[in-house]
């Protein structure tokens, strides 16, 4: 008779420990390779693979696949779902994360070098990020629900192999980026563009410059590129960043898809037994992936996940149970939080995402995230190779021990390198290129009725002389303190008189210090005037004109492509709001919606709206500036 294939195998307390052991394994297969455990790393990988070994003897001669597949299936079914959940809280962070992929020196590069395919090229994609973005955030949360109800196993098995596959890839690209490293990169021109007219010119005296072909029309250039390394994965958004203070580095990122993957892959491996679950399985599945959602509800501190995911693997069994012959399939379930999916997704993008996780999130302090980082320590140390053992020792040139040793005077030791050790990692500041800036010249009486730009410029002025040169008949300005006899004689100059100026050494005025400082103020922002939503125009004038009849300052912060830009679109539209340009990626950070609204009371960020979302005058007015 045919043995009968359960969770519990052979034998279920053998295979619980089984589980548990194979479980601790990969847990210190990991720890191996990481960094903060290089000293352990031996043994950590010893006892990792010794482990995971003979745990997966045991399961295997106690038939127990199936339960280490059940394991697996609540582990990644609920993280599929929470990391799935993470990014469509913020498509448009993770669809920016995807186009520094499509970069043609970034994912495409590891392609062109693998397969020796220099043409190859993933920009293509880029004007479709947001759609990729949005689809596999779906895709993860679908797949999890699936996952944990047992529905379509072998498709969705396959499915999340191949994802896995994918993103462990990209991972290990991430992890090994070595952007000193160059590459061939072939790109073709029309002849016509002036790019191909300086390739056409450099190429004689360049050697990592190559004319692949030229016809009347087109030129085709080989050329040796450096590697856009993306430093962030991206694969929980910026909700690692925002929740303990990090993203996960390259190499914890692929082993974190490593663990996943060899978890996929008992799922994979037990397709053929695994089975849609029973009404009692379903209260088990549903019961221990909800621990493991929890769980990371609480290290991303946003406890939204549980109530969606159950809300999610409720519908999904519902649809089941209730639907019928017609409706009442896994395919229908897929359906139904598929849908779920897209109500989300499509309030997130139409207004904000539900949680912040970024910077300049309501309650945050910008000077506080400004000043967040951390400076790093390092130590030089010396090496030194026994000429006789081979042994290495690695002293500290200005320690004790170095000097008491007069180990460069023995002649068994010989130097070999210096190396520099980490004894505290460096971290960025979360902010670090908030700085609204205007020309000088661009200045207009929108920017000058601000109190805090008519102080910026008292501040600046100087004593100078108004000079005449009389070669070329023309007048200059002077500060006092450079003005020397020598280099302005009477017979080439003449002072003509003596005025208060602006510094001519100072082009730009910076409006960091005072946005951050000021009792309270109201900032539009606009990554883009020509790419913006202007549909709710009138309920931002509406904003302003509060503001002014309450005598609260309010600005503007964009990346126009020019100050005339600026001044058409305040003309257009009838808005004579100061304005300052800032770095467009910033701009993103501060804000997905284009445009938004921000309110900062000493620098704390107490509202922020997207244009869909600007609240009327009296809203406004009661909210803000009462």
């Amino acid at each position: 008779m045919k043995e009968q294939i359960t969770v519990q195998g052979r034998s279920k307390i053998f295979n619980i420990v089984f589980v548990l052991i194979n479980l601790l394994g990969l847990s210190f297969m990991a720890m191996g390779y990481h960094v903060n455990f290089e000293e352990q790393k031996v043994m950590f990988l010893t006892i990792g693979l010794i482990s995971m070994m003979l745990s997966i003897g045991g399961l295997i001669i106690f038939k127990g696949k199936l339960m280490m597949a059940s394991v697996a299936r609540v582990i990644v079914g609920g993280l599929f779902i929470v990391s799935g959940l993470v990014k469509a809280n913020d498509p448009i962070g993770f669809a920016y994360k995807l186009e520094e992929y499509f970069e043609d020196g970034a994912l495409a590069y590891r392609v062109k070098e693998l397969f020796g395919a220099p043409g190859f090229s993933l920009e293509f994609f880029i004007d479709y990020a947001l759609i990729l973005s949005v689809l596999i955030c779906i895709a993860e949360i679908v797949l999890g629900v699936l996952t944990i109800i047992g529905g379509k196993i072998k498709l969705v098995s396959y499915l999340m192999m191949a994802m896995m596959v994918f993103f462990t890839f990209l991972t290990w690209h991430t992890a090994n980026c070595d952007p000193d490293k160059k590459f061939i990169d072939r790109d073709t021109y029309a002849i016509t563009d002036p790019i191909a007219g300086i390739k056409l010119d450099e190429a004689p005296n360049n050697e990592e410059i190559t004319i692949v072909s030229r016809t009347n029309k087109i030129l085709v250039v080989d050329e040796l590129k450096k590697p856009q390394c993306v430093d962030d994965c991206g694969c929980f958004g910026d909700a690692l960043k925002g929740s303990v203070g990090r993203s996960l580095t390259p190499q914890e990122s692929l082993w974190k898809d490593i663990v996943l993957l060899y978890l996929v892959f008992w799922i994979f491996l037990a397709q053929w037994i695994i089975k849609p679950n029973t009404g009692r399985q379903n209260l088990v599945y549903f019961g221990s992936s909800m621990l493991v959602i929890t769980f990371f509800s609480w290290v991303f501190g946003w406890y939204f996940p549980i109530f969606f995911a159950a809300a999610s693997i409720i519908s999904a069994l519902w649809i089941l149970r209730s639907g019928g012959k017609l409706f009442g399939n896994h395919w229908m379930s897929a359906l139904v939080v598929a849908i779920i999916c897209v109500f989300m997704v499509s309030y997130v993008l139409r207004y904000v995402p539900m949680k912040d996780y970024r910077p300049y999130a309501i309650g945050e302090n910008l000077v506080d995230r400004m000043n967040d980082g951390i400076e790093g320590q390092f130590e030089n140390l010396l090496v030194y190779s026994n000429k006789t053992s081979g042994e290495k020792r690695e002293l500290n040139s200005a320690s004790e021990e170095y000097m008491t040793s007069k180990i460069w005077e023995d002649q068994e030791w010989e130097y070999d390198t210096m190396i520099v050790k980490t004894i505290i990692t460096p971290k960025n500041p979360s902010i670090m290129d908030y700085n609204p800036v205007i020309n000088i010249e661009d200045i207009g009486k929108e920017e000058n009725a601000l109190l805090f730009m008519q102080e910026a410029m008292d501040s600046l002025m100087t004593t100078q002389y108004k000079i005449f040169s009389l070669e070329y008949e023309s007048y200059m300005m002077t500060p006092v303190e450079e003005y020397d006899t020598v280099s302005f004689s009477a017979t080439e100059y003449r002072v003509e008189d003596t005025l208060m100026a602006v510094d001519p050494s100072i082009s730009d005025i910076s409006a960091k210090m005072a946005t951050v400082t000021a009792d309270k103020i109201v900032i539009l922002v606009s990554r883009k005037l020509d790419e913006a939503n202007w549909s709710n125009i009138d309920r931002v004038k509406d904003v302003y004109t509060a503001c002014k009849e309450a005598g609260i300052p309010m600005m503007m912060i964009c990346n126009a492509n020019s100050r005339e830009e600026i001044n058409q679109f305040r003309n257009e539209n009838e808005l004579p709001v100061p304005a300052f340009s800032m770095d467009g990626i910033e701009l993103k950070i501060i804000s997905r919606a284009n445009p938004a609204i921000m309110i900062l009371e000493k620098g704390t960020v107490t509202g922020k709206y997207g244009f869909r979302s600007v609240p009327s005058k009296e809203k406004f007015i009661k909210n803000h500036l009462k």
